[in-house]
């Protein structure tokens, strides 16, 4: 047998006993669950990993003027110390915490985004979002360059846990 045979060999071996050891994870036991940090919420009745999903909700914060901005600022830095990048689906605003989620609709077109706030802005009167070139793209706000959107906060929490594949909704 050749060599380059051999190599081939041992890492065909190799890969089908990777692929064929599972992990029983009724069998983890304390000390490993307390080093990975697995919050108590994650552990059923019968002391089994049960994974909870992450639901979404958007609360509604009325409506926001929109402007957009991209060229000029782009790969300079940003209030929160990021460097802006014009492709990416971001907004600046003058007082939500960065890194706060909003859904942003164009009501001419219904076309639906998600932001995230990293900078601080608009400057100019009467505006309360600088929309990244990306995002006024995506919402169809180029030309205008000025448009009255609908804005939700985004709201991610976990609270469906899967129990025996079905959702066990946790109020």
């Amino acid at each position: 047998m050749k060599f380059i045979d051999r190599i081939i060999l041992i890492f065909v071996l190799i890969s089908i006993l990777g692929f064929s050891y599972l992990i029983d994870d009724t069998k983890i036991d304390e000390k490993i669950k307390s080093s990975l940090n697995l919050n108590k919420n994650y552990l059923n009745d019968k002391n089994q990993f049960s994974p909870m999903i992450p639901v979404i909700t958007y609360k509604s914060i009325g409506t926001m003027i929109a402007s957009w901005y991209g060229p000029r600022f782009h790969g300079k830095q940003t209030a929160n110390g990021e460097i802006y990048n014009q492709y990416e689906l971001t907004t600046a605003h003058k007082t939500l915490k960065f890194g706060t989620l909003l859904r942003l609709t164009n009501p001419e077109n219904n076309k639906s985004i998600i932001v995230r706030v990293n900078d601080r802005g608009p400057f100019i009167e009467g505006r309360d979002l600088d929309l990244s070139y990306a995002s006024a793209k995506a919402l169809g706000i180029i030309k205008p360059g000025v448009k009255r959107l609908k804005v939700e906060l985004v709201q991610i929490t976990d609270s469906i846990e899967i129990i025996d594949n079905k959702p066990n909704f946790q109020y």
